[in-house]
């Protein structure tokens, strides 16, 4: 085990995930378990910057494993793009005597980390906090099962409306480049149909979707619209059904931020806890530029250029499956 690390930072980036509290609070007392000091840096690489640091203890972080967002709070930060303000924050790192990090956030907060590392050498271990599940070197990211029940929760609730008066929903959910949470919330909730930035889908291949549920006489129609589809917004998809199928009552609902938060399901306290463990484990053996995930029940460390860069795939076998049972 590493001794030279006496000390260690944790903070939150990029989009906020629930279960990213948990996660906080697994580094937080692995780290005291170790003897180890450990310090909370607010508002992602920002808070690095401007040299928010703040020591935790058991107490700090009582009664969190079971909040959405993060008590630490998060940003994007734009001046930690530059060297001048990565040379800051390493600065008040040694000013701290912070000897390494814990980055919880996604591809664009590890693509910050890695770069930190290679120009100052802080040893650096990122946990996938995200709920796009969009991360190489992880089956799920923390986030994305609680995303995944918020979004079935809203459907259903749609579905219900639907029903009584016969109407068509398109149901936008996020996923700007990646529609794991379109395909699984589809599949889970009966969808007609998923359109995902992963398929070349026409709209005449919807048309087709649409008028196969009107044959089997569906009283109610949902359609699950990842955000990042290649046929277009929303608002434009319903607009040219409308003119195709002038006689359906056609809806929009867009879920944005709702999948954000809530409080995380069973499945991301323990992925959390489990990653915020092996995180600090991962570094006093001497680990660093790394992702920690969980492939196949097992715990694996991925190098931060291959989480980035790599590309996750939605599962083939679930996407065929929507298809038969949509029928």
């Amino acid at each position: 085990m590493n001794n030279k690390i006496l000390s260690i930072a944790v903070l939150t980036s990029g989009g906020d995930a629930p279960g990213m509290n948990a996660a906080i609070r697994a580094v937080v007392r692995t780290s005291i378990f170790y003897k180890k000091k450990v310090y909370g840096v607010h508002r992602g690489f920002d808070g690095l910057i401007a040299n928010e640091f703040e020591e935790l203890s058991t107490k700090s972080v009582k009664n969190i494993l079971n909040l959405g967002g993060t008590i630490l709070k998060s940003a994007r930060s734009e001046q930690f793009r530059t060297v001048e303000g990565r040379r800051q924050a390493f600065e008040n790192l040694r000013k701290q005597n912070i000897d390494a990090l814990v980055v919880i956030g996604g591809n664009g907060s590890f693509t910050g980390a890695n770069v930190f590392n290679e120009e100052h050498g802080m040893p650096v271990i990122g946990i996938p906090g995200t709920i796009d599940n969009d991360l190489y070197g992880t089956d799920n990211t923390i986030g994305y099962d609680t995303a995944n029940n918020t979004v079935l929760q809203c459907v259903d609730k749609i579905r219900d409306t639907a029903s009584s008066h016969n109407r068509l929903f398109l149901v936008e959910v996020m996923g700007r480049d990646a529609g794991f949470i379109a395909l699984n919330s589809g599949l889970a909730s009966g969808a007609l149909d998923i359109i995902l930035p992963e398929e070349n889908k026409t709209i005449e291949e919807l048309f087709k979707e649409i008028e196969k549920g009107a044959s089997n006489k569906k009283t109610s129609n949902i359609i699950i619209v990842s955000e990042g589809n290649k046929l277009g917004e929303s608002f434009s998809i319903a607009k040219q059904l409308k003119e195709k199928f002038n006689q359906l009552d056609i809806k929009v609902t867009i879920l944005g931020h709702l999948q954000r938060g809530g409080s995380p399901s069973c499945a991301d306290r323990v992925l959390a806890s489990e990653l915020g463990v092996a995180a600090v484990e991962g570094l006093l053996n001497g680990r660093s530029n790394v992702m920690v995930g969980k492939m196949n029940n097992q715990l694996v460390y991925t190098f931060f250029e291959q989480a980035i860069y790599n590309k996750a795939f939605i599962n083939q076998e679930l996407l065929r499956i929507s298809k038969i049972l949509s029928i």
